[in-house]
């Protein structure tokens, strides 16, 4: 199958499953009152958000995974190959793809099991931040596990300008804080409706275009599919969102971007690709950081950055516009920086 095609098909079906999932799942949802909780310490207009379905992230996972399964178990009947097509690695090609799904359903399980004790268990901060941590620190260790022992122990990233360098036992102290902080950025970055799955969005593509240039097709197709996933669900979760897509959703995303980003070799492109995460994730450090610093001082109305826009006056749909678009351009910058070796 051209590759081409089977990022399109990819696309195409992921968004049908997880639009068409919504008029299911969302009543569904509604009848389990899996309502969200909205707490007080948010701008006050979030409040007639009360109720509004959450876990919705099920939408998503559901039609990322399908699209991706069918359009590479068609491929395969076909006589193809493309999970490993184009690569000179294609053993450790498969494992990253492969790896990298699990690590996303892992952090989606984990997120799932948040929103369940804020919704079901009526705890509104859900798991502890020991429970959680210890939680993530499994699941990205057994993901740089597997990577590691699909690069045969001889761990390596490429750097744009340098070209493909050595990591050493680097390679654990930097994967596992990229990965926490990528994880936990995407998460802060859903807190407006539509926003986390449009800045997405625009980062999946960018993976797409950054996957395909290095005839890594198999990528370049989950790219496809979590870009589909997203789009369908901002069907259901566009301003006023009919569902939220919870933790559940958010630590999935997150999952992927990490898992797309070391699939193309260059965790450090998330940088760019995932700028709107970036700066979602400092703005609340630097609020937290100032606030202890000066006992009580904050250089925020509030974080994450998107509530401080909220506070001054823009409205949802305007944060979501301007953030896609300035992820947008982070993701044109990276596509641009991986064509240099």
């Amino acid at each position: 199958m051209n590759w081409i095609v089977s990022d399109v098909l990819a696309a195409v079906l992921s968004f049908c499953v997880t639009a068409a999932l919504g008029f299911v799942v969302i009543p569904w949802l509604h009848k389990l009152k899996f309502g969200q909780t909205i707490l007080d310490i948010g701008p006050a207009w979030h409040k007639k958000k009360q109720g509004t379905p959450t876990m919705g992230g099920i939408l998503f996972i559901a039609g990322t995974l399908a699209a991706f399964v069918v359009v590479a178990v068609t491929d395969k009947l076909l006589g193809g190959d493309l999970l490993a097509a184009g690569s000179a690695m294609p053993l450790e090609i498969r494992s990253k793809i492969i790896a990298g799904f699990l690590m996303a359903l892992g952090f989606g399980v984990i997120g799932f099991a948040d929103d369940y004790i804020k919704v079901v268990k009526k705890r509104n901060l859900g798991l502890t931040i020991v429970q959680k941590t210890v939680a993530q620190v499994l699941v990205m260790g057994a993901y740089l596990c597997s990577l590691y022992l699909s690069m045969n122990r001889h761990p390596y990233m490429f750097i744009p300008f340098v070209g493909n360098v050595e990591m050493g036992f680097f390679f654990w102290i930097f994967g596992a804080c990229v990965i926490y902080a990528a994880i936990n950025a995407v998460n802060f970055t859903d807190g407006v409706d539509g926003l986390c799955g449009s800045v997405t969005l625009t980062a999946a593509a960018a993976f797409l275009v950054i996957a395909a240039m290095r005839n890594l097709f198999g990528v370049s197709m989950a790219a496809a599919a979590l870009a589909g996933g997203c789009a369908g669900f901002l069907v259901w979760n566009h301003n006023p969102a009919k569902v939220f897509m919870g933790d559940t959703g958010s630590m999935f995303l997150g999952g992927m971007v990490v898992a797309l980003a070391y699939a193309v070799g260059c965790p450090l492109i998330l940088l760019p690709v995932g700028l709107i995460y970036v700066i979602e994730g400092m703005s609340d450090v630097i609020q937290i950081g100032y606030f202890k610093l000066t006992h009580g001082k904050r250089i925020f109305k509030m974080a994450p950055i998107h509530h401080h826009f909220e506070m001054s006056g823009w409205s949802e749909k305007k944060i979501v516009a301007v953030f896609t678009a300035v992820n947008l351009i982070g993701g044109i910058l990276g596509v641009v920086l991986m064509q240099f070796d």
